[in-house]
């Protein structure tokens, strides 16, 4: 059966919007008809090759639906139920999943290389990230679903595959924000909305946005922001001074680039915690000299995913929505349809905008 998707033909090529047939779901796969699909900028970096996968392929890794069909062997959904796509499924045997950092996973993104469907004239398509929810229907590991808890509506329930997990996890797993700490959220969109509102539920005491157009300060203010920066040259001496000339505890760059990663690192108070959850390109060089790293005593960590185990946090998640904490709604600023993506990439370069959503 023929379904629309959102191909990528090349790395730096535009997408297009073309007919794909998919294959009955195998031993153990599942067919998924997409609610709706976030549009996150990872999928940018994909198709312009900051991110290397497989191509030709339908992109799309956020996102949630309702199983259409399942293959032998699948037990824990069923056609009828309504589940998350989760594109960073762990093996639960590599050396990470036994340390229990599942979000390190080696082998979470093995399916990318797999062939998902194919054109009409018969070319091979690979699934982006594992799941290629950027198409009205996918078909994909049974792994890479995982049933939606009740009280959480199906189409904003895309976002929790990975803006939510990722600031959310950002902040209670990467960088354990305690009661009454400062925090700075450095871009504020899908992610950074995500995490300024992971902050608020923390009890974070202040929670400073910075973005570089003044356009998001309602958007910021709405997700939790105390206050709103707009970003300088000057940025961590206004932070500094909104918490008593100390900086903040803990600072989280949503960005990707070098200096607002710097920006970020120089925001944060002596012996804080700076995390960085951007993702950005090889030539972002970001430099240190030796005597102040021993001096601020500041911690400097990654982030992957949020550091979240989906399938523990989905519930945690699940239950926030349903006591008004954590509001989905809040973080689409724009609902598109398929052919709306390359529109989306365009606002995200201009830093317009939060989380873009396709509703199917």
């Amino acid at each position: 059966m023929a379904v629309r998707a959102a191909v990528l033909p090349a790395i730096g090529s535009p997408l297009e919007i073309a007919e794909i047939e998919l294959p009955e779901p195998g031993p153990g796969q599942v067919r998924v008809r997409l609610a709706a699909a976030g549009v996150c900028h990872s999928d940018l970096s994909l198709s312009n090759g900051t991110m290397r996968v497989p191509v030709p392929a339908v992109l799309g890794h956020e996102g949630a639906g309702t199983v259409l069909a399942v293959g032998e062997g699948v037990a824990h959904v069923a056609p009828g139920d309504a589940v998350v796509l989760n594109w960073a499924p762990s093996c639960g045997s590599c050396h990470a999943c036994s340390l229990g950092e599942v979000w390190l996973c080696a082998n979470a993104l093995n399916g990318a290389a797999d062939v998902h469907a194919r054109t009409a004239d018969g070319t091979e398509l690979h699934p982006g990230l594992n799941v290629a929810a950027f198409a009205e229907e996918t078909v994909v590991a049974a792994s890479c679903v995982l049933p939606l808890p009740d009280g959480v509506p199906l189409t904003d329930a895309a976002l929790l595959g990975c803006a939510v997990l990722t600031g959310y996890g950002a902040v209670h797993h990467a960088a354990k924000v305690r009661q009454g700490e400062t925090v700075a959220v450095f871009g504020v969109g899908g992610v950074g909305l995500a995490t300024l509102q992971a902050a608020r539920i923390a009890g974070a005491s202040r929670i400073v946005a910075v973005d570089v157009t003044p356009q998001k300060e309602e958007l910021a203010r709405r997700a939790g922001a105390t206050d709103y920066v707009l970003a300088s040259g000057n940025t961590p001496r206004e932070i500094r001074a909104l918490t008593g000339g100390q900086g903040v505890d803990v600072s989280v760059e949503c960005v990707g680039r070098a200096a607002t990663i710097r920006a970020a690192w120089d925001s944060t108070r002596r012996g804080g915690r700076t995390t960085v959850v951007g993702i950005g390109g090889k030539d972002q060089q970001v430099t240190f000299n030796a005597l102040e790293l021993f001096h601020w005593g500041r911690t400097l960590t990654g982030c992957v995913y949020g550091n979240s185990d989906p399938a523990g946090d989905l519930p945690v998640l699940a239950g926030h929505v349903r006591a008004g904490r954590l509001d989905l709604t809040a973080l689409v600023t724009e609902r598109i349809a398929l052919d709306g993506i390359p529109a989306a990439f365009e606002n995200m370069l201009a830093g317009k905008g939060g989380r873009a959503l396709v509703v199917f």
